[in-house]
């Protein structure tokens, strides 16, 4: 069973930046593909990035690519999401998620487990 564990949520300014780390307590990490989904007050839960199993394979949406980086470290059971040049829209609760099953999927029904998701604000 994974359980992911995320920071590094708060509060930003526009333009600025943020680094969301992931850290699972499993011992076969590798052998998961991990995405970051976000939902903003009032809005559904939408994909934002996903990463491969060996880290090369990498998609986001599309108002983020170019701002947004998502990239692991096995060896320490973590993936991340660099976030720059933030924008208000960018603002909402962040979730890292796992799944066992897939070779990558930026769908929600796909993943399996879902950390307990941490908060980005973006202010004008």
């Amino acid at each position: 069973q994974a359980q992911l564990v995320e920071s590094g949520g708060g509060l930003a300014q526009a333009g600025g930046s943020l680094r969301l780390s992931c850290a699972a307590s499993e011992r076969t990490f590798s052998m998961y593909v991990m995405g970051w989904f976000r939902q903003a007050p009032g809005k559904e839960r939408e994909f934002v990035a996903y990463v491969s199993r060996t880290g090369v394979g990498t998609d986001y949406k599309d108002s983020v690519k170019g701002r947004f980086t998502i990239a692991r470290d096995n060896a320490k059971n973590t993936v991340y999401l660099q976030m720059n040049s933030l924008k208000p829209e960018d603002t909402g609760v962040y979730y890292c998620a796992a799944d066992i099953n897939s070779a990558y999927s930026d769908r929600m029904s796909d993943y399996e487990y879902w950390g307990q998701g941490t908060q980005v604000t973006v202010s004008s």
